[in-house]
């Protein structure tokens, strides 16, 4: 069974924002919402600071708290790659999800459900990349199959340092950060 992530590589990342504005266009996200965006974070005093810019959005956890809280079963883990997504139709926007997400990776669409970013799952069914690696001019997103210990994404977490973000909340996160 496929196992859904993606890969960021700090290194490349120049923080452009066309991975946010793809989605924007792809997934049409309303004006003053985002599915991703970019974060830069400076570390270290004088002389030896260093500036890393990374894209974020949901991590589509393994061990989901946005699913596992929710009252309606409008979240849910969908059977293609673990990915984490809401049935806009059944989501009352009680805000649960929202709460119980370390990553901040939710909003409430003016529509009234909770909204994130899907791994572009209606492209990857169909052979796509999702928008916002398709787009990078840098090329420093990857996506791929965990499972597939050919694919790029396992390649590269297998050759290269890397960290996911808030591991210690016990999400089991798939976006992954190479250093």
């Amino acid at each position: 069974m496929a196992r859904f992530a993606m890969v960021i590589d700090t290194k490349k990342c120049v923080g452009c924002m066309d991975c946010v504005v793809a989605c924007k266009a792809e997934n049409k996200v309303p004006e003053g919402f985002n599915r991703d965006w970019i974060t830069t974070e400076a570390r270290g005093k004088f002389p030896t600071v260093q500036m890393e810019i990374r894209t974020e959005r949901c991590n589509h956890c393994g061990n989901p708290p946005c699913v596992h809280c929710c009252p309606t079963g409008a979240s849910h883990v969908h059977d293609l790659g673990g990915v984490v997504l809401v049935y806009h139709d059944l989501c009352i926007g009680c805000k649960a999800c929202l709460a119980s997400c370390p990553y901040d990776a939710r909003f409430i669409h003016p529509e009234g459900y909770a909204d994130k970013c899907t791994f572009c799952i209606h492209r990857v069914e169909k052979g796509q990349d999702p928008a916002c690696v398709s787009v990078c001019p840098t090329h420093c997103m990857y996506f791929g199959d965990l499972e597939d210990v050919h694919s790029m994404v396992s390649r590269l977490l297998a050759e290269r340092k890397w960290y996911a973000i808030a591991p210690e909340a016990g999400t089991d996160p798939q976006l992954f950060y190479l250093v």
